[in-house]
């Protein structure tokens, strides 16, 4: 199970992590945001501590949304050392998520 980031928690999970962080802000109703939970959650498991994976409800979190300028879903942004690092809009494969998490 993914964890849930949300305002309240973010600073301590994310933007404080000594690991790199995936996040995923996603929306229940999205389509594009169902067919890429998989993916995401694969990644998860490859994760072994090396980065973690979670996600932001964006009906709920409206303040991290603004924050983050996210318009569109899904959004991917990798944070590393408290700073966003990259960012992809839309699904991808997991193949691209995965040089993403090597390579930024």
């Amino acid at each position: 199970m993914l964890e849930t980031y949300t305002k309240d928690n973010f600073t301590a999970k994310v933007l404080q992590a000594n690991i790199p962080v995936l996040v995923d802000f996603w929306a229940k109703w999205c389509a594009p945001c169902q067919k890429f939970a998989p993916i995401i959650e694969k990644m998860e498991k490859k994760a072994l501590g090396k980065y973690k994976v979670g996600c932001i409800d964006v009906d709920k979190e409206q303040e991290l949304v603004s924050r983050y300028n996210i318009t569109t879903i899904p959004t991917i942004i990798i944070f590393k050392n408290g700073q966003s690092t990259g960012q992809i809009i839309g699904a991808v494969s997991e193949e691209d998520l995965c040089h993403m998490m090597i390579n930024d």
